[in-house]
């Protein structure tokens, strides 16, 4: 007899982008000619960047020589990529981060569920509310959670509701916890965290021997130059804290697939018996058991990221998805909509209008205006009455949507 894993009979009914997936697509089928403008999944829309397209066409050339064919690569990625991101993303900002500290993957969200591998089944794991899905969802599945409640969060964890009434900045846990998800520049709500508010999490952990779980998979985003584009900008935070990149927002990786995990030396948990155990050699040992790396080719087109010519076209991008940002917002505040968010980020939070709850808006949305956003209660409790707008469409689609969400608000 198979027995199944039960935890996973705890999830709520579908992950929050198939349900919206399955709601449009109902929609579509019903409605054949309703042109609609999709603004829900963060999904890139412009090209991959010249320079990565090139470094890609010459690595797929030499896997086609004897001499320079490459089979199996290292699990933890090739040296010249782990070079390229210490150098550029870490120490270019005067943060002491090694080659071989970096994990190249396949993506950050992979990485921030199966970072849940090596810690024990008994931490007490806390998350922002609204979060991205994807923290809860993993901890549900491996067996750290109790059943949901009417409100869709889940008996032991430990929830931080971030609103406009707190500006955004998750309170302290009241207790003690052991894992920490923090998401910066923030998804779903586009906010940012200051150094100051970031020094209180390092601080927080250090004294509670606690690790923080930081994704800034769009840190590329900032453009504020107060604000941290990774927490080892904090002192003491590499003795705390496990760093999730991604190259799918900033370079367009969104369907090559290629991000990386840091995860300093100096990290230390601990085991059943109270010794203090070296996380760095157990995120080796699962990443070297469980995969089996990223492609030649792929890492090739990462590499090119950090060329003259990379940095130029991605900043082109990036311009590119914050002016979208700037004009949603915009477009919305300019008929009264509370919007936060879309300044060091691509992503846009509103508030709903009236009294609609979040679905409830987005199905008048994709009704009367055949747009789709995110409801921020997929994204938790605290997200009820807010919703969310990627920037991630061509300029043609946004400036439409404006007008289109302008005429349902107005």
């Amino acid at each position: 007899m198979a027995f199944i894993n039960d935890h996973y009979l705890k999830l709520k009914a579908g992950y929050l982008f198939p349900e919206i997936g399955r709601r449009v697509n109902k929609f579509c089928e019903e409605n054949p000619n309703a042109p609609v403008i999709k603004l829900g999944i963060g999904d890139v829309t412009e090209p991959l960047p010249a320079a990565i397209r090139e470094a890609m066409h010459a690595a797929v050339d030499e896997m086609g020589e004897a001499g320079s064919f490459r089979g199996y690569g290292p699990e933890q990625g090739y040296g010249f990529l782990r070079e390229a991101i210490a150098k550029n993303d870490f120490q270019s900002r005067g943060v002491d981060i090694s080659a071989d500290e970096i994990f190249v993957s396949d993506g950050s969200k992979c990485d921030t569920g199966n970072i849940l591998d090596i810690f024990g089944a008994n931490n007490k794991v806390a998350v922002t509310d609204p979060v991205y899905p994807v923290y809860v969802d993993t901890n549900v599945m491996t067996g750290r959670t109790g059943a949901a409640d009417e409100s869709g969060r889940y008996a032991g964890l430990t929830y931080l509701p971030v609103t406009a009434e707190n500006n955004f900045v998750a309170p302290l846990p009241e207790s003690p916890v052991d894992l920490i998800y923090l998401c910066y520049p923030n998804n779903p709500t586009g906010t940012v965290a200051t150094k100051e508010t970031l020094k209180q999490w390092v601080d927080y952990a250090r004294a509670n021997g606690s690790i923080i779980l930081f994704d800034a998979a769009y840190e590329a985003f900032i453009t504020d130059p107060e604000i941290p584009h990774s927490i080892y900008e904090i002192e003491g935070a590499k003795e705390v804290a496990i760093e999730f990149r991604s190259f799918s927002k900033n370079a367009g990786f969104t369907g090559t697939r290629c991000a990386f995990t840091v995860v300093p030396k100096q990290l230390k948990g601990t085991t059943a018996s109270g010794e203090p155990a070296e996380i760095h050699p157990l995120w080796n040992r699962r990443h070297c058991t469980k995969f089996n790396g990223v492609s030649y080719i792929i890492q090739k087109g990462a590499e090119a990221v950090y060329s003259e010519q990379g940095r130029e076209q991605i900043q082109g991008l990036i311009s590119f998805y914050l002016e979208n940002a700037r004009l949603l917002r915009e477009g919305l505040e300019s008929v009264g909509i509370s919007v936060y968010g879309g300044v060091n980020a691509p992503y846009v939070w509103l508030k709903t209008p009236g009294e609609s709850t979040s679905w409830e808006f987005f199905d008048e949305l994709l009704q009367k205006a055949h747009l789709v956003g995110t409801p921020g209660s997929g994204f938790g409790a605290s997200g009820e009455g807010y919703f969310r707008l990627s920037a991630f469409n061509t300029r043609d689609n946004i400036n439409e949507a404006v007008t289109r969400f302008q005429k349902v608000v107005s």
